[in-house]
This record gives C-alpha cells, sequence and structure tokens, in this order.
C-alpha cells in the first residue's frame, strides 16, 4: 500500500477521554505502517489563559489555526489531513485552510455536535432531538452546552456560520460515523449521505488466559449520560452481586454507601485489563447514544461479554443473547433483571466471552482496522484529484 503522508489534526480536552485514546491509537498504527505523519494539536488547557473574547472569535474563525496549517503544510506536504476534534481552539476554519491547499479532508465524528450543542442529544437525563436538522437556538436559550447561554451561543453561532457558508458541506470530502446508527443521524442533521462512512474503533491486545470470572464490571466516567445512577439503583435489593465500578467523575458520590458496590477509583489501563479478566460481565448503562465505545471493544477482547442499553448503535455490537445482554434504556429493573440472570448462567455467559472475542477478531483488531482507514483516504484523494482535473 502507498505510504500516504498524513497531517493529524486534534484539540484535546481538559479531562482525557475515550477520543483522545481513538487518536493515539490510530496515529501509533499508522506510525507502526511507515507513514509519515505530522501533527497539529491543541489542548482545552489553553483556554484557562485565553481572553474569553479570543476564545470565542476563535471558535468560529480561528486565524492562527489557518496561519499555523499553511505553514505545516508547505513544509510536510500531506498527502491527507485527517481531523479528529476542531472545538473550539482550532475550529472549522482549519477545513478551509486544508481545503485551499488542494487536500482532502477526513474528519472522525466522534460524537454529535455538528448538531447537538452537548454532542449527545441528552437533556434532563433523556434521549432530546430537538435541535437536529434544525438552527440550535432550543440549545441556547437552555444553556445546553455547559449549562451556559453565553457558551452555548457561542458554539451555536459557529454551528449556524459553517452551516450558511457550506462548510459541513463543501470542505470536508469523507466523514468517518463509527457505526451505522450514527451514520443515519448524521444524515439526518444534514450531512451529506455520499461523504459519510462508516470505520469503527479498535483495540490491539492478546485475550487474557482462561480464568474463574466473578462479580460485574463498570468502567467508564461517572456522569448523568453513562448512566451511573441506573446502575446504582438496579443494585438495590440484589443479594449476592457483587459490583466493582472503576472510574470517577461528577456523580461519584451516589456510589456512597451502596450496596455491593466496590469503588475502584480511576485505574490505569492495564489494571482496567486486568479486571476485565476477572469479571464475568461488563454493565453499559448508558442512557445517551453512544458513538463507539472503546471500553466495549476491550470486553470482548477480553472475553467478557457486555451487558448493555438498548440504544443508538449499542446492539449493532451487542447481540442479546450472542455476546451480551441487552436491557431497555434507563430501566433499572429490567437491567436488575439481566444481572440476575447472567449470574444464574455463568456458563452461558462464559460462551457469550467466547463469542464477543471471535467478533473483536473479526472486526475490531488494528488489522481488520489499518486497510479500512487506508481506503477511506485512497477514496478522498482521488475524489479531489478529479475535482482538481475536472
Amino acid at each position: 500500500m502507498c505510504k500516504f503522508r498524513i497531517l493529524i489534526i486534534h484539540n484535546a480536552y481538559q479531562q482525557r477521554g475515550g477520543e483522545d485514546a481513538v487518536v493515539e491509537a490510530e496515529l501509533e498504527m499508522l506510525r507502526g505502517h511507515g507513514h509519515p505523519i505530522e501533527v497539529f494539536l491543541k489542548h482545552n488547557d489553553e483556554l484557562k489563559t485565553t481572553a474569553i473574547w479570543k476564545a470565542a472569535a476563535d471558535t468560529v474563525w480561528s486565524r492562527s489555526s489557518v496561519s499555523s496549517l499553511r505553514e505545516i503544510i508547505s513544509r510536510f506536504q500531506p498527502d491527507v489531513v485527517h481531523f479528529h476534534n476542531t472545538f473550539p481552539m482550532i475550529s472549522p476554519s482549519a477545513y478551509w485552510a486544508v481545503r485551499a491547499a488542494g487536500l482532502p479532508v477526513v474528519q472522525t465524528l466522534h460524537n454529535f455536535r455538528l448538531h447537538c450543542l452537548q454532542g449527545t442529544y441528552l437533556r434532563k437525563g433523556k434521549v432530546c432531538e430537538d435541535c437536529i436538522g434544525n438552527v440550535p437556538w432550543r440549545g441556547v436559550t437552555r444553556g445546553c452546552y455547559r449549562a451556559s447561554i453565553p457558551q452555548s451561543a457561542v458554539l451555536a453561532g459557529m454551528l449556524t456560520v459553517h452551516r450558511t457558508v457550506g462548510t459541513w458541506q463543501n470542505k470536508v470530502t469523507r466523514y468517518i460515523a463509527l457505526n451505522e446508527f450514527c451514520r443515519c443521524k448524521l444524515i439526518e442533521g444534514g450531512l451529506p449521505a455520499e461523504r459519510v462512512v462508516i470505520k469503527p474503533n479498535f483495540v490491539d491486545f492478546e485475550a487474557p488466559t482462561e480464568a474463574l470470572r466473578q462479580g460485574f464490571l463498570f468502567v467508564g466516567r461517572l456522569s448523568v449520560e453513562k448512566g451511573i445512577a441506573v446502575l446504582v439503583k438496579a443494585m438495590k435489593g440484589m443479594d449476592a452481586i457483587a459490583l466493582r465500578i472503576a472510574g470517577t467523575g461528577p456523580e461519584a458520590a451516589i456510589l456512597e454507601g451502596a450496596k455491593g458496590i466496590s469503588a475502584l477509583g480511576r485505574l490505569t489501563s492495564q489494571s482496567v485489563r486486568n479486571e476485565m479478566g476477572q469479571a464475568s460481565a461488563l454493565v453499559f448503562p448508558s442512557i445517551w447514544y453512544e458513538g463507539f465505545p472503546i471500553t466495549i471493544v476491550e470486553a470482548f477482547a477480553s472475553r467478557l461479554p457486555v451487558i448493555a442499553s438498548r440504544l443508538g448503535g449499542m446492539p449493532e455490537w451487542v447481540t442479546d443473547g450472542v455476546t451480551g445482554l441487552l436491557f431497555e434504556p434507563g430501566n433499572a429493573q429490567d437491567l436488575a433483571k439481566k444481572m440476575s440472570w447472567a449470574q444464574q448462567h455463568p456458563d452461558a455467559m462464559a460462551e457469550m466471552g467466547r463469542k464477543a472475542r471471535a467478533l473483536y477478531e473479526a472486526k475490531f483488531t488494528a488489522e481488520q482496522n489499518y486497510p479500512q482507514l487506508i481506503k477511506i483516504y485512497q477514496d478522498a484523494i482521488s475524489e479531489v484529484k478529479s475535482e482538481v482535473a475536472g
């Protein structure tokens, strides 16, 4: 395969999350295959020392990003430019700089920020699609972004400006959605269907050795959208069921005194994998439209079946009775029922774990992911060359 020169662009978050891990994994994979890589990275920690007016202006159009990218493109001469996150420090002005240089833009969409100020289609603990396909004025009046009307107004302004000038329609050569559900939602929100392709996330590690598995495991940020309150409620009244929770976050206080729950706090990646090698099932009670959680891929790689909400794209990977169990989103009683069944049928859960590992090996390794990503790059490059030739 051609060793494309690739420029990776990412705006990292103040609190490291799955998206940052995905960026790092793809970088390592591409470098491992011999691709020359340049990274343009900004970090949201910079906001702490940036004037409010400048941060607002840069969210809509960052002159510094345009200037920096012109210099990098001139020096590095990439074949393709792959964006992950531009909000808020880089801004969509970066697309214009790349396209002005005659280069293809590939954009992975890890959330729904283009159509929802929160990026989650979630409001007050419920799925909310009020802004999909519309100017997000409702999100402004409700202060959906960080519970702030001014900050919501800045974000809505950025989305509206770039919708008006055709950025989303004309400046991105290929969008990468993480699953079919997300692809459909993104198209419903106005993205051109012919430019939205699917490529899942991946992880790359060996399966753990067979061992005695006991108890349930939750791994993730302790926040509303992750359904941690649903999980704690489900544990009430269940005897002889142990749950280990790895993670920290704003909802951590609800774990205090919760029956049957051991709070492990923040763990290293290796410690998480160790926990996955010992648990009988991963519980994934999210109440928002998850993209493609790395946690689920890691669970499958660990022969760990998943008990997940029947919501969004999750049924695309967690097949009920095959690689795990599904329950009604937000329904603590139904979740408790599925956890009790899993506790009573360890052999069936072990078989689901083996099938989960087989699915991982077939679809979610770096070996499977690399040619998918390169095909997307090839198509984007070919399209731009055709435009120039035409």
